[in-house]
């Protein structure tokens, strides 16, 4: 399949950067800027192939047009990806090289962190373009988004927990937590030390296991056998596509809600955990934190500004919840139908050419 067949009629730019000298492969893709600039981490990943990083890129962008969408966010989605192993070629010259061609393109996008880079990186880039979200707080920036991403989902269980069990306590509940890094550890500790929750953890670092078990006293399961543990919820915050034809089945949780990125393998898997009574937390709207918060950057960055506005995670889902029961659909189709519909009502504002304003855009007029 050639690049403008996975493109199709959705995506409005690709590009692919190339610089031998520093080691740099790099694919952003931009999804859309209907509701205004796209907004994406960058993901440093050792992929197998040039096709699985950009159908991974491909995947994510669209992702976060949904995010934002969804979020009530005036951004659209956008993601990228470098090529490689972060632990062998990551030096300054390829993330300031990086950094100059995403200044190429103008403000369309904006990067932020993502698996394989964080905060250090996010402020070396920093210094050869302004489009860039997730610096220090030195350089006026909101640092790591990773505990808020946590914060996020650990308020999205509490609306999950409503709608299977019609409590608000997640107390005594029992949570397997698939990942262990940035994020997942940030929301074991919320659910051992605030809600007083069982937690049974897995990671394929090894390292990352022992730290939450150092510090949390957690059990652990095998990072390929984490989703079939008996639990109240499945929280995925590794990879994605975790959710597939194979691990449906083996279930067995009432809820599924985590941090990670395309939990779903395919769009029907959605309706296929429905189908199985299973509460499934859509992970563009569940994970939103880590984005509402680095977005907040471009107003200048103000955490109790930013912290409330993590908090509206709750209400949107109960919102979508809602919407599921109300049109006899899965979650995902209620989120998908949720972002879309604000896409298109907002998008239809912006249509409207203003003085000053962003661009040129077609005025729309009704011929009586």
């Amino acid at each position: 399949m050639s690049v403008f067949d996975q493109l199709g009629d959705e995506y409005e730019e690709v590009v692919f950067f190339h610089d031998p000298p520093s080691g740099l492969r790099a694919i952003v893709a931009i999804h859309s800027t209907t509701l205004g600039p796209s907004l994406g981490g960058t993901r440093f990943y050792p992929f197998a192939s040039e096709d699985e990083a950009l159908l991974d890129v491909l995947r994510l962008a669209r992702g976060m047009t949904y995010k934002a969408a969804a979020a009530g966010l005036d951004l659209g989605g956008g993601k990228a990806v470098i090529l490689g192993d972060p632990k062998r070629i990551k030096t300054e010259e390829l993330l300031r090289t990086y950094g100059r061609f995403i200044d190429t393109l103008g403000g369309r996008y904006i990067t932020a962190e993502d698996i394989g880079t964080n905060r250090d990186d996010m402020d070396v880039i920093r210094r050869e373009t302004r489009y860039v979200t997730g610096v220090s707080p030195e350089l006026g920036g909101s640092g790591d988004p990773s505990p808020v991403t946590a914060y996020g989902v650990f308020l999205g269980m509490k609306a999950c927990v409503e709608e299977a069990w019609q409590e608000h306590s997640l107390e005594g509940r029992r949570v397997a937590v698939q990942g262990v890094g940035k994020v997942g550890y940030h929301l074991v500790k919320l659910l051992v030390e605030e809600a007083k929750a069982s937690v049974v953890v897995s990671d394929v670092d090894v390292d990352a296991v022992a730290r939450v078990i150092r510090d949390f006293g957690v059990d652990t399961a095998e990072p390929d056998k984490i989703h079939a543990q008996e639990c109240d919820i499945y929280a995925p915050c590794a990879l994605g596509g975790v959710i597939r034809d194979d691990t449906i089945p083996e279930l067995k949780c009432r809820v599924v809600a985590g941090s990670a990125n395309n939990q779903l393998e395919r769009p029907e898997h959605g309706e296929a955990l429905a189908a199985a009574g299973i509460v499934y937390a859509p992970d563009y709207v569940i994970n939103a934190g880590g984005l509402i918060n680095v977005a907040d950057e471009l107003q200048g960055y103000h955490p109790e500004r930013a912290k409330a506005r993590v908090q509206s995670i709750y209400r949107t889902l109960r919102e979508i919840f809602h919407i599921a029961r109300d049109r006899h659909v899965s979650t995902a189709a209620a989120a998908d139908a949720f972002a879309g519909e604000r896409i298109g009502r907002i998008g239809r504002v912006r249509l409207y050419w203003v003085p000053g304003g962003r661009g040129w855009a077609k005025i729309w007029a009704r011929n009586g």
